[in-house]
């Protein structure tokens, strides 16, 4: 294939919607899509709605955006409102709510709050103000860690001492690790995320057949990509194999991507722990700057309140992030907590499971059965 409509043709994704018929017939299957991409590819072209009955799609923790808890984002804005200090981070990270509103509230505080499109234009800024501090709000897995990884190295080569990272960068092994401890849950296999994979490859993902007897496809991100990965599932389950297969051949190497890996090796190191939004701390599961790095490190350089705050109560996203529930069974979804309006991180993102929902007409089960009747 060498265009997106390729991946998208009407014959060849019936014939992979019948080979899953016919695998799944007479069982009950259960798969999580980790990645949020996954999810959204899912819900914008209906992927949900034409596979067989016996086969359920339920949403992981692969947003990372809406990971992240609000007593971090109480710090972002903590750091933002100093005097004098230019924060700046990525788009999506704008509208998600702390206990204290949001950094769009902070920058109508009078906070000089930027959107990026990359941490080096955030280093761009502190060469363009040496006399401002100017900070980066760094969120992400693996995905987004190298580019934040190869900017501070460059900072540091050209000496510019005024910039600093705010590292909120997590990894997607514990995650899943912790998903498949969680007795809310039962799965039968995961569609491995695609974007993470390209970086870290597939080897970390052998524990999860090796310890956890479930199988695991790394998928691409169009729609016979989704298809061929629950075909691949179903056909390791019904031959009673679990393995980690890769469908993303295009993108994903075995070994990932090693000159990534060692630009994070080189300025990242484990936390003890972190907090994750709907799964609480979970050890070693996020990066922080090496000592090496500690005159760009904002934790160190500035005080933060450092506090645990508990979610609204009337959000369900620690769930939704789980897959023990749908976006349409929480319930402030679509009425009090609408893309306009978040109440939760799940609505913000461009990758969270709620936003898919609402953005796609999934507002309660009937829309959905409505939206499958019209495709």
């Amino acid at each position: 294939m060498r265009f997106v409509d390729e991946y998208r043709d009407p014959a060849a994704a019936r014939g992979l919607l019948g080979r899953a018929a016919e695998l799944s017939k007479g069982g009950e299957y259960k798969f999580m899509e980790v990645c949020g991409g996954h999810t959204h590819t899912i819900y914008r072209h209906g992927i949900e709605h034409v596979l067989p009955d016996e086969v359920e799609l339920v949403h992981g923790p692969g947003c990372p955006v809406c990971v992240i808890p609000m007593g971090r984002i109480d710090d972002a804005i903590a750091i933002a409102e100093r005097p004098g200090l230019i924060f700046t981070t990525f788009g999506d990270m704008m509208r998600v709510p702390g206990s204290r509103g949001n950094l769009l509230d902070a920058k109508a505080r009078g906070a000089d709050v930027r959107f990026v499109y990359s941490p080096l234009d955030a280093l761009r800024l502190a060469r363009e103000n040496p006399r401002r501090e100017v900070v980066f709000f760094a969120v992400g897995f693996e995905t987004t860690a190298p580019s934040t990884a190869l900017t501070l190295l460059r900072a540091k080569a050209e000496n510019v001492t005024n910039f600093r990272v705010f590292s909120n960068h997590v990894t997607i092994v514990p995650p899943i690790k912790a998903i498949l401890e969680s007795p809310d849950l039962r799965l039968d296999g995961f569609i491995g995320p695609g974007h993470v994979s390209t970086v870290i490859g597939q080897r970390p993902y052998r524990f999860v057949p090796a310890v956890y007897h479930k199988p695991l496809v790394t998928a691409g991100f169009e729609p016979l990509d989704i298809l061929q990965a629950i075909v691949m599932l179903l056909e390791q389950l019904v031959a009673g194999r679990c393995e980690v297969e890769n469908q993303y051949t295009r993108c994903v190497r075995e070994e990932g991507n090693p000159r990534a890996l060692e630009v994070l090796a080189e300025v990242f190191e484990l936390r003890p722990h972190f907090e994750w939004r709907g799964l609480g701390f979970i050890s070693k599961s996020a990066l922080k700057l090496r000592d090496t790095f500690a005159d760009h490190d904002a934790e160190l350089f500035y005080e933060v309140p450092g506090v645990r705050v508990a979610d609204p109560k009337a959000c369900q996203c620690g769930e939704v992030l789980k897959g023990v529930i749908k976006p349409w069974e929480c319930k402030v979804f679509g009425t009090a907590c609408t893309p306009e309006t978040p109440i939760g991180t799940c609505m913000v993102s461009s990758e969270g499971a709620c936003a898919a929902y609402y953005n796609f007409g999934r507002l309660h089960r009937e829309a959905a059965k409505a939206v499958a009747l019209h495709r």
